[in-house]
């Protein structure tokens, strides 16, 4: 049967699901047999039903499950745009994805180029407006996949 993720709370562990016959089936995580990071609201999966119990869940994919805002440690592409774009030269973006390294070398950089005439915090300037242009540009699944699962730091 094909559903919806309604929600799904990582800290019980547990969710719901709308399935396309108009029943809502909980479900633990445990009974998620496919990635489990594609598994979050609005998700389209594909389940088996015991009662109204699901498991068996797999996500289908090819799809873009939008953003869930409430789920624990999710990154928005938005915010993530609006910091590199606005306070990208002290790396505040590369804080809030979670690469502190990063951020500190953003930081340093900005903070002490201006000693070398600014160059170097006019070149870290410059690479947080790129940042910011490719996370915006970037669709919100491309942007989960690539800098939250992926851990991808630069560019």
């Amino acid at each position: 049967m094909r559903g919806t993720i309604i929600n799904y709370d990582a800290r019980t562990g547990e969710g719901l699901i709308s399935g396309d016959d108009n029943q809502r089936y909980h479900f633990k995580g445990v009974n998620v047999k496919s990635d489990f990071n594609a598994i979050r609201q609005g998700t389209t999966i594909d389940f088996d039903t015991q009662g109204n119990e699901a498991f068996s869940i797999f996500a289908i994919s090819g799809q873009n499950p939008g953003i869930n805002l409430g789920a624990s440690g999710e990154k928005s592409r938005v915010v993530a745009c609006v910091l590199a774009l606005f306070l990208g030269g002290l790396g505040i973006h590369k804080f809030y994805l979670g690469y502190n390294k990063a951020g500190i070398i953003m930081l340093l950089v900005t903070l002490f180029g201006f000693f070398l005439f600014g160059l170097p915090s006019i070149a870290i300037y410059i690479i947080a407006f790129v940042e910011g242009i490719i996370y915006i540009t970037k669709s919100d699944q491309d942007f989960y996949q690539t800098y939250v699962v992926n851990k991808k730091e630069w560019f």
